[in-house]
């Protein structure tokens, strides 16, 4: 069912635009800065793809983008879609399904997320190293299609150790301040207690939030090489330093953050990364 979904989506995405993305970008809250940078060769709004959902939170557009990006052949996700939002971890993590069907070899996903790592404030980017699946639901449940991948993708080599290492040797160079880290995924929507987020510290969270873990595990499952980046919207840790937030701050922070996170994507699509 799953795969005819798919193959559904790419029929009628194929139908409006023969572009051929080597990279999928998953714009997370507040980032959508990064679709002005884009050469747009084709763009496509969610409700009219197949078996597509609909984001329905604040600054999340709802359109699929074909284009160049420094030079590289790519899709974006202009929005995301989170379980929190009634949706079922299959259709969140569709839409990486149907990139990978479009033929994309990496994606790289990026994300608003709270801090709870020592020394990492609002604004800094954090590169994930690794991750803690903290959700309730996870998309590879139930019968697996080897067509779409392995029934137990192993997690070892989850996160592109190479694009890691470029983003921080260039963060470094451009003097951004940026980290590496581990991101914890829980499923929403409202923000943690202190409790939580002393917790998160202990078990070894550098940030918390509400996507990417999903769309990370069908990566994997895919066969993809996979970059992510988290936006630090609030600190979270150590406990006195937490304030209440809003979701307009955090679009305000992430949104005054995003410069960074285009300099970073567009240096690792780059034709040379190694080279700063």
């Amino acid at each position: 069912m799953l795969y005819e979904q798919i193959n559904e989506a790419l029929k009628y995405i194929r139908t409006q635009t023969g572009f051929a993305p080597q990279t999928g970008i998953v714009l997370g809250t507040g980032l959508g800065g990064l679709v002005e940078e884009i050469e747009t060769a084709a763009s496509i709004d969610y409700k009219n793809i197949p078996h597509f959902p609909v984001s329905t939170v604040q600054s999340h557009a709802g359109k699929l983008i074909f284009g160049k990006l420094n030079g590289a052949s790519i899709v974006a996700m202009s929005g995301r879609f989170h379980f929190y939002e009634g949706y079922s971890m299959q259709q969140v993590t569709f839409p990486v399904r149907v990139m990978k069907a479009l033929g994309i070899e990496r994606i790289i996903i990026s994300n608003a997320a709270g801090s709870t790592g020592e020394g990492i404030d609002a604004g800094d980017l954090v590169f994930i190293k690794d991750h803690i699946n903290l959700m309730p639901e996870n998309p590879l449940r139930g019968k697996n299609d080897e067509r779409l991948g392995v029934r137990f993708p192993d997690m070892l080599h989850t996160y592109d150790k190479a694009m890691i290492e470029r983003a921080a040797n260039f963060a470094k160079a451009k003097k951004i301040r940026a980290h590496t880290g581990v991101y914890v995924g829980l499923p929403g929507p409202n923000l943690e207690t202190p409790a939580e987020y002393r917790f998160l510290n202990k078990i070894g969270g550098d940030v918390v939030g509400m996507s990417t873990v999903p769309e990370v595990l069908v990566a994997k499952h895919a066969g993809l090489k996979i970059f992510v980046v988290s936006v630090v919207s609030n600190k979270c840790f150590p406990i006195e330093s937490i304030t209440e937030t809003t979701m307009e701050e955090v679009i305000e922070v992430v949104t005054k953050a995003g410069q960074k996170v285009v300099e970073v994507v567009k240096y690792l699509l780059g034709p040379s990364p190694a080279a700063i």
